[in-house]
């Protein structure tokens, strides 16, 4: 495993990236990555990239199929809807804070905050929530905070992905930050994100498929067979970062806050479709 990684990100190295590294700004970014997964994967449809990998291979596409026949995270679903119209021991819920249309509020985030001067993530802002009524925080990874984003997420199915990057220098600065993250080698393996999700999108390893990085933060929370549940984009972060040998970081840091910010605005004009099943 290691071997064959270590090839892939050598072989990567040698490929330009599909954006301008310097002087571009986010809106020819997003040109530059979309054309580029359309050139590579002529076949696929724009509007099915957020089917992730399924997108471009019919036979895992077949099997995930029936999977979401039944799908394992309905159960999740459920219990956020429950969370989520539950009253605070003030009585309010988290209506007070997000408004009566819970369709809408996926599509919100992530997006830069002006009056914090950071990125905003939906799983900071719920938490945000629970202080500003009395409550705990919950823990950003996994659990009730990934139950709850999922009947969110879910109820905003079919509405289109539409970040937006102010002109603003602190703004523009969070988005480079976290452009840069995507497409820096770290870890002993001296791999990025753009190694295996944009260089490498479709290839194997071992047994399993790259999958496009256009369509990604789509369908999050995720169910991940791997994990046995839910986990929130953070949690995924980590596990890439741990899978390289790097350092990871703390969820909800700007280091993964902004590269969520430039992660789902890579996939604008793709429709939400959460909480998705996966490996």
């Amino acid at each position: 495993m290691k071997k064959a990684l270590t090839c892939i990100a050598i072989a990567a190295s040698f490929i330009a990236a599909p954006i301008s590294p310097t002087f571009a700004s986010p809106a020819d970014d997003l040109a530059a990555f979309q054309n580029f997964f359309k050139k590579r994967f002529a076949e696929t449809p724009f509007e099915d990239y957020n089917n992730g990998v399924y997108s471009i291979d019919k036979a895992s596409r077949e099997q995930w199929e029936s999977i979401e026949e039944f799908p394992p995270y309905e159960i999740n679903v459920d219990n956020g809807e429950e969370a989520y119209g539950k009253a605070f021991a003030n009585g309010k819920t988290y209506a007070s804070c997000f408004g009566d249309d819970v369709s809408k509020i996926r599509a919100k985030y992530p997006h830069w905050d002006k009056d914090t001067g950071a990125v905003r993530t939906l799983e900071e802002e719920i938490n945000a929530c629970r202080v500003a009524n009395g409550e705990e925080t919950l823990k950003y990874k996994k659990g009730k905070i990934a139950d709850l984003t999922a009947y969110i997420g879910y109820q905003a199915r079919g509405q289109k992905i539409n970040i937006q990057i102010p002109d603003d220098s602190k703004a523009q600065a969070a988005y480079e930050s976290g452009k840069q993250f995507f497409y820096a080698k770290r870890g002993q393996l001296n791999m990025s994100c753009a190694d295996c999700h944009v260089y490498y999108s479709g290839s194997k390893i071992r047994a399993d498929l790259l999958s496009p990085a256009l369509g990604h933060l789509s369908h999050f929370p995720v169910y991940r067979s791997k994990w046995g549940g839910l986990g929130t984009p953070h949690r995924r972060y980590a596990g890439c970062n741990k899978q390289v040998r790097a350092k990871w970081f703390k969820a909800q840091g700007d280091e993964y806050k902004n590269l969520e910010l430039f992660h789902t605005y890579m996939s604008n004009g793709l429709e939400y479709n959460g909480p998705g099943a996966r490996k």
